[in-house]
């Protein structure tokens, strides 16, 4: 297993030589600008979001960390944290009106020691004029108390 380095100092060294806002946007790429499932903050659910791009990615935050089991270090990870943002210049100006409309959201990308994409988390402005989003109605957060009849769950049946 390859460790990670524990300052800044350190790191910087190692991500010098990659630009970590193309990073995002390679990953935006790959995905073709859509999110396939998506749950909104109000458990809301999304088939799909695409993004009207042009869009770009810019760096906000940044971590490292290191999961530890019984007190041994078993794997590094490298946390990055990104503004979506619409590239206006590309853009009719009346899609806009005040500064922060090209803010679409936000998109955390957790990399491994070898600097491999092992999760990301996406925090999204559905109202964004530079999102379209596509509803699925008929799924919703399932709740047993919601639904009349009875339903085996294991050895136990609720009514």
């Amino acid at each position: 297993m390859e460790s990670l380095p524990h300052n800044w100092d350190e790191i910087a060294k190692i991500l010098a030589p990659i630009d970590i806002n193309r990073l995002a946007t390679q990953h935006l790429e790959s995905c073709n600008y859509k999110i396939r499932g998506y749950w909104d903050s109000n458990n809301k659910f999304y088939e799909e979001i695409a993004f009207i791009h042009p869009i770009y990615a810019e760096l906000i935050g940044r971590s490292i960390g290191t999961n530890i089991i019984n007190k041994h270090s078993t794997s590094h990870w490298i946390k990055l944290k990104f503004l979506l943002k619409a590239d206006l210049s590309a853009v009719e100006n009346n899609l806009v009106s005040d500064d922060g409309d090209d803010e679409i959201g936000e998109l955390t990308l957790i990399l491994d020691a070898n600097l491999k994409i092992i999760d990301e988390n996406w925090s999204l402005d559905i109202e964004s004029p530079f999102v379209v989003a596509k509803i699925q109605p008929d799924l919703q957060p399932f709740c047993l108390k919601c639904v009349k009849g009875s339903y085996p769950v294991g050895n136990r049946t609720f009514t």
